[in-house]
């Protein structure tokens, strides 16, 4: 799996991220995971046509001591369809965008 890491965070970081990851991304069924959802402007080849499997997303997984963003767009809905791909640039430099507001917004340093 592709996907971009945070690593080596402090305690206080981490809580610091839980709290903003809370407040702004909806929440997996897991602990620590949460939904980055792609915006429909920025859909890619293969999700465009599939209305049935928005909205799509990428998971970020808050970790003990790191965060990571993956980089596969997923579908919502449907665990196994071909709209299920990698990250375009596009999608790719929204994800990143998100990562870096987060990381500037907490003043993590990590």
């Amino acid at each position: 799996m592709r996907s971009y890491l945070i690593d080596e965070l402090s305690f206080l970081e981490r809580d610091n991220l839980d709290s903003f990851l809370k407040r702004t991304l909806k929440p997996g069924a897991l602990n620590g995971v949460f939904f980055l959802t792609i915006p429909p402007e920025l859909l890619g080849p293969a999700q465009t046509g599939h209305e049935d499997c928005a909205p799509f997303y990428c998971a970020v997984v808050l970790g003990k001591d790191s965060v990571s963003f993956e980089l596969l767009v997923r579908s919502s809905h449907n665990l196994h369809c071909s709209c299920i791909a990698m990250a375009t640039p596009e999608q790719r430099r929204f994800i990143m965008d998100f990562a870096d507001r987060m990381l500037s917004e907490e003043l993590i340093r990590a």
